[in-house]
């Protein structure tokens, strides 16, 4: 197993953990945390390991950070005029 994917793991069970846990601002800080140092490791596990591992990284980063996700998605889809 590659260091990337250890990381990767890490990363995953700490994302879990910190959802698990109380927060007053309903955890956007720590969502924006979890999304800075989840970038470039998905880039650093894309780069030792390829892209289809990196997808399913990527894949459950994105089950963890659902809402962030949506509202990324709200965003990208008022730009294009899909609010309407």
């Amino acid at each position: 197993m590659t260091p990337s994917l250890i990381a990767g793991f890490a990363w995953l069970l700490a994302a879990n953990v910190l959802a698990m846990l109380p927060s007053k601002d309903n955890h956007w800080f720590r969502a924006y945390v979890l999304i800075a140092v989840g970038l470039p490791l998905l880039g650093w596990i894309w780069w030792q390991n390829g892209w289809v591992l990196a997808a399913v990284f990527l894949l459950a980063g994105m089950s963890v950070l659902r809402w962030p996700v949506r509202y990324l998605l709200r965003w990208v889809r008022g730009l294009f005029g899909g609010g309407q």
